[in-house]
């Protein structure tokens, strides 16, 4: 009774998983995506480096791709993923809205969540205002008053990254630790200010972001602010496996081959679940890359199988 009813079930319906359904399904595996529906990218206006569809919102990108994998007999159902399990023969994912899918293979596409620095108005104006990745959102504030809030070592790239698009960028220290003489030099010689301070909120004006209020009262105005968040991937599902997640000093993740193979037999990972920094265009590639690997495997199996079965 539980031999498994599909060759793979991809948990996740973002770039990746349905990158990874479309060229699953093109090779005639019967593919069901579980999608929860929660994209990190929706807050965004636009997805930005995506070749031939620049700009599009992402939502409307998922969209298409939802119909994509659906034209080539992939299975999209909206519904999160619980629990899973490894079974005779593949693996059993329990579902929210009751029943369980049963595959031969588990492909984990299921993103990370951005931890955001707990102070007031960041959440509000994130994907907006609020950013964090040049090359995702850079273009939109160029030349605009930046501000940068510091968290760690990684502010001081972000600040220079930014300073590449405008020339009014200003790092907050917040909680920023000293980063060496080096990197204060390197400020300095850009001419972007450094404030000494926390800040304790964004302030507002009618909707719009308008400036950083620090801990001693004071206003840092600005259009746009860069946070670096906490990238913690969705990994509940490979820790039931029995998997680990790999720390990183930007969060966590599942750790894979070059195909997306995890530490787990005949489980994969793809896009943000394993790999904090990739990009829709990225996450988008490494779905298919790990679609190939899933369907090589399967192929391998099924003419070992049909080997036993003619002798």
């Amino acid at each position: 009774m539980n031999t498994p009813a599909h060759d793979v079930v991809v948990v996740g319906g973002g770039a990746a998983g349905l990158s990874a359904a479309v060229a699953l399904a093109r090779s005639l595996r019967s593919v069901v995506v579980v999608d929860a529906g929660e994209p990190r990218n929706a807050p965004a206006h636009g997805a930005h480096n995506v070749l031939a569809r620049e700009g599009i919102p992402p939502l409307e990108l998922l969209a298409a791709g939802r119909q994509e994998a659906r034209h080539y007999g992939a299975q999209v159902r909206q519904d999160r993923a619980l629990a899973a399990r490894r079974i005779d023969g593949g693996f059993e994912v329990d579902l929210d809205a009751g029943g369980n899918i049963r595959a031969r293979r588990l492909l984990l596409a299921t993103g990370l969540v951005d931890e955001l620095p707990e102070i007031p108005g960041v959440r509000r104006f994130w994907g907006t205002s609020v950013l964090h990745c040049p090359y995702c959102h850079g273009w939109e504030v160029r030349g605009q008053r930046i501000g940068v809030l510091g968290a760690g070592p990684m502010s001081i790239h972000q600040a220079l990254l930014f300073r590449q698009l405008s020339e009014y960028v200003t790092l907050v220290r917040h909680t920023m630790p000293d980063p060496g003489e080096a990197a204060w030099e390197q400020l300095a010689a850009l001419d972007i200010p450094v404030v000494d301070s926390a800040a304790e909120k964004l302030r507002s004006i009618d909707g719009v972001l308008r400036a950083v209020v620090l801990d001693d009262g004071r206003e840092i105005p600005v259009d746009a602010v860069a946070v670096a968040p906490r990238f913690a991937a969705r990994t509940e599902l490979y820790e039931q496996l029995g998997g680990t997640a790999t720390e990183h000093p930007l969060g966590a993740f599942i750790a894979t081959d070059a195909m997306g193979r995890t530490g787990i037999p005949g489980v994969s990972a793809a896009g943000n679940t394993s790999d904090l920094a990739a990009m829709v265009s990225v996450a988008t590639g490494a779905g298919v890359v790990a679609a190939a690997a899933l369907n090589a495997d399967l192929v391998t199996e099924d003419a070992d199988a049909a080997v036993r079965t003619r002798w």
